[in-house]
């Protein structure tokens, strides 16, 4: 079953282009080391508050970049992550796909 990771978090308006570059190239880093992802989505909610949702093909995927990341094996995450303040993570399950 596919698994949508929710990540909503706050960051600056001045760190904005900075946040756009450190977030694709974790995406493209990710994709390298860790495959799964299906699509990268990520929307601004206002000035300051953001949600990414990636979907994966499964929770097995998901979980496994997920705890390599935060084990330092995929360096662009904490460097992406630097930026963001409040993040809440969510791993929710896809019931409908169309």
């Amino acid at each position: 079953m596919a698994v949508l990771r929710i990540d909503r978090f706050t960051a600056k308006p001045e760190h904005t282009d900075e946040l756009l570059r450190r977030r694709n190239a974790l995406v493209g880093a990710v994709r390298s080391a860790a495959p799964g992802l299906r699509e990268a989505r990520l929307v601004r909610v206002d000035d300051q508050t953001w949600i990414d949702m990636w979907l994966w093909d499964s929770s097995a995927s998901a979980k496994r970049a997920a705890e390599r990341a935060q084990s330092g094996g995929i360096p662009e995450a904490a460097a992406a992550f630097e930026l963001a303040t409040d993040v809440t993570t969510e791993f929710t399950d896809v019931v409908d796909e169309r």
